[in-house]
């Protein structure tokens, strides 16, 4: 039986270096991409206005934002991954 969720809320595979933070921040890009595509249905429906979808995106980008700087996510941007310690 297929979940309902998974249906609704697709997940892709992460091929990225595998780093707790790294994958955190992979699933909240992924549902960020995803509540953009619904405001952007929305909108395109005619159910809410461009503003109010400009709105909700601005939101859900602060969102992201937050959540890369709160994982670190880029901040040593020059740490060489091939250096052993």
């Amino acid at each position: 039986m297929v979940d309902s969720s998974d249906f609704l809320y697709p997940r892709s595979r992460y091929y990225g270096k595998v780093q707790p933070e790294s994958l955190v921040f992979n699933a909240n890009l992924q549902e960020f991409a995803q509540h953009v595509s619904y405001v952007c249905n929305l909108e395109t429906a005619g159910k809410i206005s461009s503003e109010e979808a400009y709105k909700k995106i601005r939101d859900l980008w602060k969102q992201l934002k937050r959540s890369k700087k709160e994982l670190g996510i880029g901040e040593n941007p020059f740490q060489n991954d091939n250096e052993q310690t």
